[in-house]
């Protein structure tokens, strides 16, 4: 019956360490930052000659676009080298 404990035990522990994982907000900002590179990065190599003499000759674009994705790259980065851990659940009560 004890075996039969632990397993329970071991499962609800796997259940809330996923559960922290899957909606650890590091996550969800890192992803949004790299969407977010990806789309203003390649409008920003196709960027017209207007666009760049606009931003005085930058490719203001490409570079934010750059920045973004790196940005979202630390978020995972940091997300997968630090994972998230569940927090205890609370002692029961004996009254």
């Amino acid at each position: 019956m004890s075996d039969d404990n632990e397993l329970l035990n071991e499962t609800e522990e796997d259940r809330r360490a996923s559960a922290a994982r899957r909606f650890d907000v590091r996550r969800v900002i890192g992803g949004l930052f790299v969407v977010y590179g990806l789309i203003v990065g390649v409008a920003g190599v196709f960027d017209g000659s207007a666009a760049i003499d606009k931003a005085q000759g930058v490719r203001i674009n490409l570079w934010a676009g750059l920045a973004m994705l790196a940005v979202g790259l630390l978020f995972l980065l940091w997300q997968w080298l630090s994972p998230a851990e569940a927090p205890e659940p609370p002692e029961p009560s004996s009254e």
